[in-house]
């Protein structure tokens, strides 16, 4: 898989055009906390999105909340204990 994560700016234009707080894209992102999310949107060595976080975001994002629960049905059928908090995190 070829894969270059969203530059800082990228993930700051993301929060903007969704009117999310940092906590808000830290839950969206399954990262720890708006703090964490910071450290993908700045600071003086930014961190790198890893393609899964990116991918369970977008995944959020683009997902109605029947697909995504779908997607956790099949985790749980894998053997996970999963459960998402609030909605799918669709922008609506």
């Amino acid at each position: 898989m070829r894969y270059n994560p969203p530059k800082p700016d990228d993930l700051q234009r993301l929060k903007n055009d969704l009117g999310r707080t940092g906590e808000e894209m830290a839950e969206l992102f399954g990262v720890a906390g708006g703090q964490q999310w910071r450290k993908y949107t700045g600071g003086a060595q930014p961190r790198e999105m890893a393609p899964q976080m990116l991918f369970f975001g977008a995944a959020r994002l683009a997902l109605s909340a029947a697909e995504m629960e779908r997607v956790l049905a099949r985790m749980r059928d894998i053997g996970a204990d999963v459960e998402l908090d609030g909605d799918s995190g669709r922008a609506e």
